[in-house]
């Protein structure tokens, strides 16, 4: 698997998301994948909050943190959130990079990367295209960020491999594997946090199965089935 980020200037807030891309991305073959930061995808939406130096900041934090959450909970030193099937921290707000802006998450990742897939196919006449929007999150117990997929198009976010024999012939269980936060990681790394201005990157050999609609919500576990509950309701139980 081949991974280029792609340097570019900075994102104009509310410019064209697809002239963009289009400006800096030139050449893409068949079977490839286009990475794009969560960042830019917000400001072409305008998805920013100016800071209101007349209020608290923490305060005026608190609330747009409340209002872009489905349920929140205060830490002792960040709010604990549920957004777009998601755990973490602030519903995703960010004031890095953001020239003085909270900028909160996009509005319906899945669908801006179906349309940006439908007009790249177009533009560089590939059938198969693979579109992903990445952020970045901290994981319980393990220091440092990780990548994220927001919403992708193209390909199967999920592998499973249940039922298959591993080396031995011993048939797997539990076998599944998250293609699309994997794939969001190693571009995280690639692009960075900070100053690197790299919101794009292209990812050519990538071993995914590529197809036309995607299940949006296959990467999504009801919270009663996911395997850490039992040991997160034996800690809250903790003095």
């Amino acid at each position: 698997m081949q991974l280029k980020p792609i340097r570019t200037r900075i994102f104009k807030e509310r410019e064209s998301l697809i002239n963009f891309i289009l400006k800096y991305v030139k050449k893409v073959p068949d079977r490839a994948i286009i990475v794009v930061t969560s960042k830019i995808v917000s400001l072409s939406q305008s998805r920013t909050v100016e800071l209101d130096p007349r209020l608290d900041k923490e305060k005026f934090r608190e609330r747009i943190i409340k209002k872009e959450s489905q349920r929140a909970v205060k830490g002792k030193k960040l709010w604990f959130t549920v957004k777009d099937g998601m755990v973490m921290t602030s519903a995703g707000i960010d004031e890095s990079n953001g020239n003085g802006k909270i900028i909160l998450l996009p509005e319906n990742s899945f669908r801006v990367a179906a349309n940006l897939r439908r007009k790249l196919q177009k533009k560089f006449r590939v059938k198969n295209l693979g579109v992903l929007i990445v952020d970045s999150r901290r994981f319980p117990f393990r220091l440092g960020i990780f990548g994220t997929a927001l919403g992708y198009a193209g390909f199967k976010g999920l592998k499973d491999s249940r039922g298959q024999p591993d080396i031995f012939g011993r048939v797997l269980k539990f076998a599944r594997t998250n293609v699309a936060d994997s794939l969001a990681t190693a571009a995280v790394l690639s692009m960075g946090e900070g100053a690197e201005r790299k919101p794009l990157a292209l990812i050519a050999g990538a071993p995914v199965e590529f197809q036309e609609k995607v299940n949006i919500k296959e990467l999504i576990i009801n919270p009663e089935f996911d395997i850490y509950l039992p040991l997160f309701k034996a800690l809250g139980k903790r003095d």
